[in-house]
Parts: C-alpha cells; structure tokens; sequence
C-alpha cells in the first residue's frame, strides 16, 4: 500500500534540507583576528614580499572584498601585524637603576619577534603607530627612559631612533636568510671567506682594513645589535646629572 501523499510531500521536502545542511556547513565570520592571523601565516610561510590583500584573502577562503567590509588598506594589516606582535612583549616595571637594562630587553623581545616572521619589521616602518598594543609597548619603554631620569623631547627622540634601528636589523637579517636559500648565494659570504677577501686587499690602498681584518668582523648579529643599542642608550644622560 503507497504511504499517503502527505507523507510522500513531506518527505520530499525533508530530504533536500538536510542535504543541504551537510553539504554547506556554515563559514565562520571574518574577523580581524582571523585577518591578522592569515596575514601572520602568509609572512612566516612566504615572506612579507607575498603579503597582499588579495593573498590573505585567499588564506581565509574569501575574495578580497570580504576583508575591505573590516579594514581599509594593506596599511591596517601592517598596523594589526605589529600589534598582534607587541601584544608578546613582556614591559618591566620601569626601575631608575637599571633602565637601560630594561630597554635592552624590551628591544630584544621586539628583535625576536621581528625575526619569527621574515620582513615582517617593515610594516613597523610603514605605518604609524594606532593599534593599543603597540602604544602600549611606546608608553612603556618612554617610561622606562623617564624613569631614568630622562629628559621627556630625548625620551620621545631616542625612543624613535631605537626603534628604527631595531626595525632595520630585524630586515637586514631577513634579507641575509632570503639571500641564502637562493641557489646563487655569490653575496652571502661566510666569516672566513670575508676574512680572506679583507686580507688579500691592496695594501697600499687598504692598509687599516687589512691590518684589522679579524676585528672589523668580529662577534655575531646579536652582538652588534647589543653594541648599537648600548651606545644610544649610554648617551642619554639624566636630566639632573
């Protein structure tokens, strides 16, 4: 005996229903956490070179239009990458007698974070500083200097000059890795084929840099990171001093 035709009707509609519910589970919303999460994926897989709209877009599973309903340019992925970064770093709580100990470790945690994600430091170049974290991070390394009795205007200034310095280190080293996974590595020279090509200069011409070959390539990245970081820091004086 056939089921009655209601029966028939409703089992009809029933079946293409739940199909679709199987066949089309539900996206997840776009978010700027979820943007700045792809934009991070993209620069620590590939590089801050393949960084586009259109190339996280793609990460989410989206067309670029998506992202512009949450942010306006590549420039808001610059500033959400730094801030996600900063949101790492770890402030002291400023003390007057070891201030400059303490801006060293702020900008070494920033040079670490920096150097997780190839080229990633140039969107800190970029842009000016909106996101909280990363105010948050200036607001705490100007109270470290002013806890140093630091005049305010060279706080502000050699805050800025540090951070430049930092910034441009972290690329440099990104540019040395890129430079090293390429098949033709020509300018990427080890510390003894530097050495050789100090010492086998003209005399005559290079008379200083043959003579101190050893010592002008000397010590690692870190080292001079260090060394560049302690002579700004050692010329900021107390205002009282």
């Amino acid at each position: 005996m056939s089921a009655d035709p209601r029966q028939r009707r409703a089992a009809r509609h029933a079946q293409p229903a739940a199909q679709a519910t199987a066949s089309a589970p539900r996206k997840k919303p776009i978010t700027l956490d979820r943007i700045t999460d792809a934009a991070l994926e993209v620069v620590a897989t590939e590089g801050y070179d393949a960084l586009t709209i259109r190339r996280v877009a793609a990460v989410l599973g989206t067309g670029p239009s998506s992202l512009y309903a949450h942010i306006v340019s590549k420039d808001e992925i610059d500033d959400l990458l730094i801030g996600r970064l900063y949101a790492e770093v770890v402030l002291p709580e400023p003390d007057p007698a070891s201030w400059r100990e303490q801006l060293l470790g702020v900008y070494s945690q920033i040079r670490d974070l920096y150097l997780k994600y190839p080229g990633v430091s140039r969107a800190a170049l970029a842009v000016v500083a909106a996101n909280l974290e990363t105010l948050r991070v200036g607001e705490g390394i100007l109270a470290i200097m002013l806890a140093g009795d630091v005049e305010p205007r060279t706080a502000g200034w050699a805050r800025d000059a540090m951070s430049l310095y930092v910034s441009a280190y972290a690329l440099e080293q990104s540019l040395v890795q890129q430079r090293r996974q390429r098949q033709d590595q020509e300018w990427v020279l080890s510390h003894e084929e530097l050495l050789d090509r100090f010492t086998a200069l003209p005399a005559e011409q290079f008379p200083q840099t043959r003579r101190h070959a050893a010592e002008l390539i000397s010590g690692t990245g870190h080292d001079r990171f260090e060394f560049a970081l302690g002579l700004l820091m050692n010329n900021l004086q107390p205002a009282s001093g």
